[in-house]
């Protein structure tokens, strides 16, 4: 004889207060992205899950959300979807479907994507890896969708380059180097500064799908840094790296503002309402702390604080 089991979910809890975002963390699943008549994009991706819950509701439906997200990831594995952050979407907008006590319901995912590049001056090919970021949030109002990524490159702090320009300065003259010719040898030989490895995030949101490519992204990201760094260098590339770092010092505030400058360049098609969030952290190589900065903002705002 079979017996009802009570549904403890549906209870009312000792303490009634609703939640913002309830679910399941590291959920992994293949994703496969069609890129038309180039070689698909297959990504080993890390979901979270979340929907909110009413203050008289005790919890969720955990193995209903687990059968949503198995079903529309699997979905996608079978069909190449044409966007990452459709994927999230599509999986946001059944998961609010399949609850009827919830307003909100959010997909969060992240993946590492792999991409072949020449090296900057020995022309040796070469993979680089770049974390994707893509998230959607489903409610009554619609389907927000967000895309991006984080990468890594290299800066020189101007500081401490300053210095060492100062003291080269000093040395040329005490040298008897004319003014003139040791300006143009400091112009054209930058001196040290202390470098860090820097991390640029950069991500779009939109109702629906933002209109951005993510190699675009990921290239105006690592762009905004004093050089590109790659996996794999000969020492022609080290050379090069090193170089164009130094030529290029920047503080982290500089990185945001460079990636904001570019992102209003190179996304004039953007509607002004899209939410661009543009982050940058930089691991210190002389001190134990690390440096940050970042903006969120609309395009509509950006375009106009740019203007002035």
């Amino acid at each position: 004889m079979s017996h009802q089991l009570p549904d403890v979910q549906a209870s009312r809890p000792d303490v009634s207060v609703g939640l913002s975002q309830v679910g399941v963390t590291g959920v992994d699943k293949l994703v496969k992205i069609d890129r038309g008549d180039q070689r698909p994009w297959v990504f080993m991706a890390e979901f979270s899950v979340f929907v909110d819950l009413p203050s008289e509701r005790k919890g969720i439906d955990m193995s209903r959300n687990m059968e949503v997200i198995d079903e529309v990831l699997e979905a996608a594995t079978r069909h190449e979807a044409y966007r990452i952050e459709d994927v999230c979407g599509d999986a946001a907008e059944r998961l609010l479907a399949k609850h009827d006590y919830t307003t909100t319901a959010e997909i969060e995912m992240t993946a590492e994507l792999a991409a072949r590049e020449d090296t900057p001056a020995s022309g040796r090919e070469t993979q680089s890896t770049f974390s994707v970021i893509a998230s959607a949030v489903a409610d009554e109002d619609g389907t927000r969708e967000e895309i991006g990524a984080e990468v890594t490159g290299m800066t020189v702090c101007p500081c401490s380059q300053g210095m060492s320009e100062s003291r080269a300065r000093e040395k040329l003259d005490d040298l008897g180097v004319d003014d003139e010719v040791a300006e143009e040898f400091l112009d054209e030989v930058p001196q040290p500064g202390h470098s860090q490895r820097g991390h640029a995030t950069l991500t779009f949101t939109a109702e629906g799908s933002p209109d951005v490519d993510l190699l675009d992204v990921i290239d105006t990201a690592r762009d905004a840094m004093s050089a590109r760094i790659y996996n794999y260098a000969k020492r022609p590339d080290e050379d090069h790296m090193t170089y164009q770092a130094h030529m290029d010092a920047k503080f982290v505030e500089d990185c945001v503002r460079t990636m904001a400058e570019d992102v209003v360049e190179r996304y004039d098609n953007l509607d002004d309402d899209v939410v661009v969030h543009m982050k940058q952290s930089n691991d210190e190589s002389i001190h134990q702390h690390n440096a940050h900065a970042e903006r969120e903002i609309t395009m509509g705002t950006l375009r106009e604080e740019l203007r002035t």
